[in-house]
Formats: C-alpha cells, sequence, structure tokens
C-alpha cells in the first residue's frame, strides 16, 4: 500500500517523512502540488467536451518523491502514540 498525497504540506520533506514513518508504509509526493484542484479542472474540462476520458488522467500523475519508512516498529507505534495525543488534544468534543 502505497500513500498518494497532495496539497500545501506536501512541500515539507519533515512532514512527508514523518508520515511515512507513522503509517509504515511509503508516501508519494507528486510533481504537481495542487492535484485535486487539477483533477477538478480536468473534470470539467471532460464534461464540456475539451479533455478525454479519466482514465487517461491518471497516466498524466507523474511522482516527484517517495518517502520509505526509516524507523523501526517500536519508535513507529511511539510516534503514533504521539500523534493520536495531538488529535485528542485538539479535538473540540464539547
Amino acid at each position: 500500500v502505497v500513500l498518494r498525497v497532495d496539497g500545501g504540506m506536501t512541500a515539507s520533506d519533515w512532514t512527508m517523512q514523518c508520515i511515512a514513518d507513522i503509517l509504515g508504509a511509503p508516501v508519494d509526493r507528486p510533481q504537481i502540488a495542487e492535484t485535486t484542484a487539477l483533477g477538478a479542472a480536468y473534470l470539467a474540462g471532460r464534461q464540456s467536451g475539451l479533455y478525454p476520458e479519466p482514465e487517461e488522467f491518471a497516466s498524466l500523475w507523474k511522482l516527484d518523491k517517495r518517502f520509505q519508512p526509516e524507523c523501526d516498529a517500536g519508535l513507529r507505534e511511539q510516534k503514533y502514540a504521539g500523534w493520536l495525543d495531538c488529535v485528542r488534544r485538539t479535538r473540540s468534543d464539547g
């Protein structure tokens, strides 16, 4: 399993490496960071007849960098527990 990411936060190598380490899975960053917006534009173009079938859009996705997990299982569990704690503390449950 590989996680494909997009958006402004993907510019941070540190963040992408942390995600790969916490998940224990590779993280792929595309050459074009805003692929969500690009996908919406392609779909609008497709609807108006300007662009090809959606399957062809997938072939336009290009890898910039793959981040491989670099920590052992013990450290991964520690990082994941820290992440869960951060989520718990930032949630607004009332």
